[in-house]
């Protein structure tokens, strides 16, 4: 039975595609099937593991609005073990169109029955927002990994984050945990991101990954080229953490 996992923070730019891709690469790598779904219409997770995102037909849209299965939209990509199911533009529009059908917040969860077995992980990139996008994915996930940036509104929004999450818990997904929080984009050099650091730690203790994600020049570029980093460069500081941060999560799930 594979797991869900969400990566999720309304905040734009914190890391969660980065990780989304970059997370299901390193788990492919160390030989675990995984499917990642890009649940974000700007499709960067997409273009990020070289799927031309303006010839996709069948993707994350329509699996929401159940006019095609998972299996009809996944796509191979240059990551070994890695699917991917691609996003588009289109994805936009599904918020508005699902807002009167019945039990909207389960169509991703419904969808996903069907390939939920064929895969030790499934992750899911989310869009940087707490709409119906973000409701169904933590719906349908297991659990959600939410990176924080090492910088000064790192905490800003995370109580509201938290709090949806614990809505979701009581109304939709009663099982559905934290993973864990990931502090990304960390400059040991700078003050401010060691004050970060330490602050989520002394706050959130154990729900904190021990993998921190430094910022490394080579995570930025890899996307350029439509490789994880792990295809880019493999010796990268940013490789060596995310395949850190896979072995923490196979670890955790191994219990």
């Amino acid at each position: 039975m594979g797991k869900i996992i969400a990566i999720a923070n309304q905040k734009g730019g914190v890391g969660k595609t980065t990780t989304s891709v970059n997370l299901a690469a390193s788990l492919g790598v160390l030989e675990k099937k995984v499917l990642l779904i890009d649940a974000d219409p700007q499709a960067n997770a997409s273009s990020g593991l070289g799927i031309d995102v303006e010839s996709v037909e069948i993707g994350t849209y329509q699996i929401l609005e159940h006019s095609h299965t998972p299996k009809e939209a996944i796509i191979k990509c240059s990551a070994p073990n890695v699917d991917v199911i691609p996003s588009h533009i289109d994805l936009v529009a599904i918020e508005i169109e699902l807002v009167d059908k019945e039990n909207r917040e389960y169509m991703l969860k419904k969808a996903l029955k069907s390939v939920k077995d064929e895969y030790d992980y499934i992750i899911i990139d989310c869009a940087p927002s707490l709409g119906l996008l973000t409701l169904n994915a933590l719906t349908a996930a297991d659990s959600v990994i939410i990176p924080i940036q090492c910088e000064y509104f790192a905490l800003e929004g995370l109580g509201k984050l938290l709090n949806t999450i614990k809505s979701i818990q009581k109304i939709h997904n009663p099982d559905l945990d934290i993973e864990g929080l990931l502090l990304t984009m960390f400059d040991s050099r700078l003050r401010l991101s060691n004050q970060v650091v330490e602050e989520v730690q002394k706050h959130f203790n154990d729900m904190v990954f021990d993998t921190i994600i430094q910022r490394n020049v080579k995570l930025s570029e890899a996307p350029s080229f439509g490789e994880s980093i792990i295809n880019y460069d493999a010796t990268s500081k940013g490789a060596t953490n995310y395949l850190h941060l896979a072995q923490e999560v196979i670890k955790k799930n191994s219990k």
